[in-house]
């Protein structure tokens, strides 16, 4: 179990492109607070992260661990975008 720092920046399109937004806490809706349309990319940076299909963590998922994730669809997801995120920790 990963009990450091949490850290992820996410894109809003494929290979790292369009907008972008560090994280470090779960966030539960893309759309309502960074006002990106969606996230097709990213870089787990820190830590052991949830990615959900929908908002409120609903939808599939998929474990993410620290690294660069330059294209969903590359990695079988049926849809190349994600819009919630939730930390892995103890709580879970």
């Amino acid at each position: 179990m990963h009990r450091g720092q949490f850290r992820m920046k996410i894109y809003e399109k494929e290979n790292f492109g369009g907008q972008s937004h560090e994280m470090m806490e779960d966030c539960d809706n893309v759309m309502d607070r960074y006002r990106m349309n969606e996230c097709q990319s990213c870089n787990v940076m820190d830590g052991h992260w949830l990615m959900y299909e929908q908002p409120q963590f609903r939808g599939k998922m998929m474990y993410m661990r620290p690294g660069e994730y330059r294209n969903f669809m590359d990695m079988g997801m049926s849809s190349q975008r994600f819009m919630s995120m939730r930390r892995i920790t103890d709580s879970c």
